[in-house]
């Protein structure tokens, strides 16, 4: 990923984070502003860059994925589930529920994969009719189950939904507070602002996750004979096929490690972030996702780049609603959540318009291989 598109992303994500501390400056010191801010987009950035990662394996191997939006929106629900079941009619405990629930949201999108892999590499069907599929069948599988097995009749808990176990919780990985504690001595403001930055590196387990397997990723594709490999049936499979690399086998793996991290995704929404499931919760994150995947030209660092500008998007609504009281007469449009929630949308269409043409996919993405 060039430098210059790197330059673009940090003139966006500076332009929101500017609007917030313009308008929030009034009620709270810019640090605290732009600490929260940093926060929050690392936070809802999570799943975009699950579901860019998932883009970019499927992709480099040579599978056109539309997909993740159906394979998120199915894990979210299963893992939910799998959590629900798993405390109420089995009696785990909150921390083993919920960890079950992270595995069946995992395994979900892996099967969720499976079936795109099966359709587009083995019965070499259109890959985008291929996503499609997933998408359509996704919506109405989990909005069946939601209504037969919560909402309905006889259903397996009365006809009400049941209390979750809980949500994965924060984790203090760097304790800055405890370290500078000792040289901000009895400087309350030393110490508020240390409290202030300790909040960008106080995230939950799914989060940070997301941001190691950034660079995980990025090391496999690139620097290992796997990545070798998976790039090589992507860009010249019948090359790959010549020194003997099996590329049906190369491209299930990756569509099914790209449907993982889907799954991981789908499982942010329900067992990290909200502890209930909403039928089209995942509100066309997938979509969004592929667009940081483009972006990023299918590299997991440039992926995660593009992410976080969809992410602060996001923040700017969250934290906008904290300061609706103090925006000023000029600029009343932004008390209104709706408008400030197409922010992300209008970035999406504004980038992938803004960069047709100017992106490389791997040479046979999309298309099936005849041996």
């Amino acid at each position: 990923m060039d430098w210059r598109r790197f330059g673009f992303i940090a003139l966006i994500i500076i332009v929101l984070f500017s609007v917030v501390v313009f308008i929030g400056q009034v009620k709270q010191p810019p640090l605290l502003i732009i600490t929260s801010m940093l926060a929050t987009t690392i936070a809802v950035a999570t799943p975009l860059t699950l579901g860019a990662l998932s883009g970019v394996f499927c992709e480099r191997a040579g599978v056109v994925n539309i997909g993740i939006e159906g394979m998120m929106l199915t894990s979210a629900f299963f893992g939910w589930l799998g959590a629900i079941y798993s405390y109420h009619i089995f009696g785990f405990g909150n921390w083993t529920s919920i960890i079950l629930g992270v595995v069946f949201a995992v395994i979900t999108g892996a099967l969720m994969a499976l079936l795109h892999a099966a359709l587009s590499v083995t019965f070499k069907v259109d890959q985008i009719i291929g996503g499609t599929v997933i998408n359509i069948l996704a919506v109405g599988l989990t909005g069946f189950l939601n209504r037969q097995l919560f909402f309905g009749q006889g259903s397996v808990f009365g006809g009400n939904v049941p209390g979750s176990p809980g949500v994965l919780q924060t984790l203090h990985i760097i304790p800055l507070t405890e370290l500078f504690a000792p040289i901000c001595g009895a400087s309350e403001i030393c110490l508020r602002n240390i409290q202030a930055i300790n909040r960008v590196f106080d995230q939950k387990p799914i989060a940070l996750a997301a941001i190691l397997l950034v660079f995980i990723s990025h090391y496999i594709l690139f620097n290992t004979r796997w990545g070798l490999r998976t790039r090589a049936v992507g860009e010249h499979p019948k090359a790959a096929d010549t020194v003997g690399i099996n590329v049906t086998k190369m491209r299930y793996a990756n569509v099914i490690i790209g449907g993982m991290f889907a799954g991981l995704a789908g499982a942010y929404f329900t067992i990290e972030s909200v502890p209930s499931f909403e039928p089209l919760l995942t509100n066309g994150r997938g979509f969004i996702s592929l667009a940081a995947m483009i972006f990023g030209n299918w590299t997991p660092i440039g992926a995660w780049a593009a992410a976080l500008v969809f992410g602060s998007s996001q923040a700017m609504l969250i934290n906008m609603q904290i300061f609706r009281d103090v925006i000023p007469p000029q600029l009343a449009f932004l008390q209104e959540s709706y408008i400030v929630g197409l922010t992300p949308y209008i970035l999406t269409m504004f980038i992938l318009t803004g960069i047709i043409g100017r992106t490389t996919p791997p040479a046979a993405d999309g298309v099936p291989y005849e041996k």
